[in-house]
C-alpha cells in the first residue's frame, strides 16, 4: 500500500501539484484516507468515489492513500501534507485523533469523522454523518416484509454514524409493527474488517428468529453476507439482507433486500469551498433524503406495492411529517432493542 501511495505522490510532483500549506481560497489538491481498501461497496468506497467526484467537479487533483489499516497514520499524514496536500480528508474514527494533532503541527486543514466538538476554524472539520432517515425506511420496510416478525440488527462497532441508523431502523420497526421482535448484536468494539465475525454474529442473531438482518459493518459485512446467503430462516425460507452506505448489487446472489446509500459527494464539495471561502473547520455537514444523498436502495426483492409505501412514507420524512431525531448514544440505541445479543 505504501508503494502505491509513494507512486501517486511522485505522481503529483512530477505534474507540478507541490503546495507546501494551503492557503484560504487556494486550493489544488486534496487527499483522502481509508483503512480498507476502496472496493467494499461501503464506507471506503462511498468516500473515495465521493472524493474523487468532488475534486474533478472542483478541478482539483485527487490523492487516494488506502488500506492503511486502523493503527497510527501520522506517518502517512505528514507525507501528504509535505507533499503538498490542501486538504487531509482522515476517512475512519480511529484517525480522529491523530488528523487534527498533525493539522496543527503542519497547518494543513484536515476532515474528521466521529468528533463533532472537534471542529476548529481553518484547520479542523468534522463529518459526522447520520443517514437515520433512511435506515427509519429500512425499518418500515424490514417490518413490512417480515415473515417471522423477527428482525437483527448487527454492527461493527457503535460509533455515533452507526448507533443513529440502528435507533432509527428500530423507530422504523416499532412504528410500522410494535409485535416485531428486534435482536441487536454488537461483533465487537472496532471490529469493522472483522468478516468472519460478522459471519458467526449474524449466523447467530438468525439463530434466534431474525430473517432479515440490517448490517453495519465495512468489511465485516461480507461476513454478514455470507451468513445471509448460508444460513436458512426458522422457516426454511431465504434471510435478507439490508445493507448500508453502498450497493453491494453488483455481488448480490438474491439475498439483498435493500441499503441505506449515502452519498458523500457533497460533503467534499462542500469542504472545498469552505476551504475557499475561509469558512472551513466552522460548521457541521449533513446528507438526508431531501437531496438523495441519503436514498434507500430499490431491489427486485421488495415488491412494487411495499415499495409505493416507502415512498410515500419518504415524502412524509422530507416534509416533516415524519420526525426522526438521530440518537447517538449507545444506551439509548440498546433502550430501544427487543434483546441484546451478548
Amino acid at each position: 500500500m505504501l508503494k502505491l501511495l509513494k507512486s501517486s505522490v511522485s505522481a503529483f510532483i512530477l505534474s507540478g501539484v507541490l503546495l507546501g500549506g494551503a492557503l484560504a481560497g487556494e486550493v489544488k489538491s486534496i487527499a483522502i484516507l481509508t483503512p480498507e481498501e476502496g472496493t467494499d461497496y461501503g464506507w471506503n468506497q462511498q468516500g473515495i468515489d465521493a472524493a474523487k467526484a468532488a475534486g474533478k467537479a472542483a478541478g482539483v487533483e485527487v490523492v487516494v492513500a488506502q488500506g492503511l489499516g486502523y493503527g497510527d497514520v501520522r506517518p502517512t499524514l505528514r507525507e501528504l501534507a509535505s507533499d503538498g496536500a490542501s486538504l487531509l480528508i482522515a476517512h475512519a474514527s480511529g484517525y480522529n485523533t491523530s488528523a487534527p494533532e498533525i493539522a496543527k503541527e503542519l497547518k494543513v486543514p484536515v476532515a474528521i469523522v466521529d468528533t463533532p466538538t472537534g471542529l476548529e476554524k481553518g484547520l479542523v472539520a468534522d463529518y459526522t454523518l447520520s443517514g437515520h432517515e433512511g435506515a427509519y425506511l429500512a425499518g418500515r420496510l424490514a417490518a413490512k416484509v417480515s415473515r417471522s416478525k423477527s428482525v437483527g440488527i448487527v454492527v461493527s462497532g457503535e460509533p455515533p454514524s452507526w448507533n443513529s441508523q440502528s435507533a432509527a431502523f428500530a423507530q422504523g420497526v416499532k412504528a410500522e409493527n410494535l409485535d416485531v421482535k428486534i435482536t441487536y448484536a454488537v461483533i465487537g468494539p472496532a471490529a469493522y474488517s472483522d468478516a468472519a465475525g460478522g459471519k458467526r454474529v449474524t449466523e447467530s442473531v438468525i439463530a434466534s428468529g431474525a430473517d432479515i438482518i440490517f448490517g453495519q459493518g465495512n468489511g465485516s459485512s461480507f461476513g454478514m453476507l455470507q451468513a445471509v446467503e448460508t444460513t436458512k430462516a426458522g422457516d426454511g425460507g431465504k434471510v435478507y439482507f439490508i445493507d448500508v452506505i453502498g450497493d453491494k448489487s453488483p455481488i448480490d446472489k438474491g439475498f439483498l433486500l435493500s441499503s441505506v446509500v449515502w452519498n458523500i459527494e457533497p460533503v467534499y464539495a462542500a469542504m472545498i469551498a469552505d476551504l475557499k471561502a475561509d469558512t472551513f473547520g466552522t460548521k457541521h455537514y449533513t446528507i438526508g433524503l431531501k437531496d438523495d444523498s441519503v436514498k434507500l436502495l430499490k431491489t427486485a426483492a421488495i415488491p412494487d406495492n411495499v415499495w409505493a409505501e416507502i415512498q410515500t412514507l419518504r415524502e412524509d420524512v422530507i416534509s416533516g411529517k415524519v420526525k426522526i431525531e438521530p440518537v447517538y448514544d449507545a444506551a439509548a440505541v440498546r433502550a430501544l432493542m427487543t434483546s441484546v445479543a451478548q
